[in-house]
């Protein structure tokens, strides 16, 4: 997949598009400046901005490196949940504060919490204090992140 939006819609055109690659490459660019590039006029796309923000196409936010921002170590953790307890589990597990990526999955596990933690020391607290505790939560178990190698936001 280019770094371009490959997959089209009945509800969005060429020039939304174009602005939400553009805003994709620089969540900062200018109205007038993605106006330039596509040869149109800024009101045109402020407005086509506010439409894809308001239709949930588009959501324009700052990304931290959770490494610079001081937080050591970060895993993957594999959650086997109780089947009648899945949403409820992954409800609560998405609430804590280390919690940064959840989704529900099939295969070995049910569920995939992504957490970054000060430590290791942080990290296990997270495991033994909060994410065992949990009512349902059967089994984990945790791949420490070595290196991001790619990390893309689509």
């Amino acid at each position: 997949m280019s770094s371009d939006i490959v997959n089209v819609t009945s509800q969005t055109d060429e020039i939304d598009r174009q602005i939400i690659n553009a805003l994709r490459k620089d969540g900062r660019a200018a109205f007038s400046q993605i106006a330039e590039q596509l040869n149109v006029s800024p009101g045109m796309i402020r407005l086509r901005y506010n439409r894809l923000v308001e239709q949930g196409y588009l959501k324009v936010v700052a990304i931290t490196n959770p490494l610079r921002m001081g937080f050591k170590t970060m895993a993957m953790i594999g959650i086997r949940v109780d089947g009648s307890k899945l949403l409820d589990v992954a409800e609560k597990i998405s609430k804590l504060d280390e919690v940064i990526y959840m989704v529900i999955a099939s295969g070995r596990f049910d569920l995939f919490a992504e957490v970054v933690c000060r430590d290791h020391e942080h990290l296990l607290s997270f495991i033994t204090e909060k994410l065992s505790t949990i009512e349902g939560v059967r089994e984990s178990e945790s791949f420490l992140h070595l290196k991001i190698i790619k990390e893309v936001y689509f």
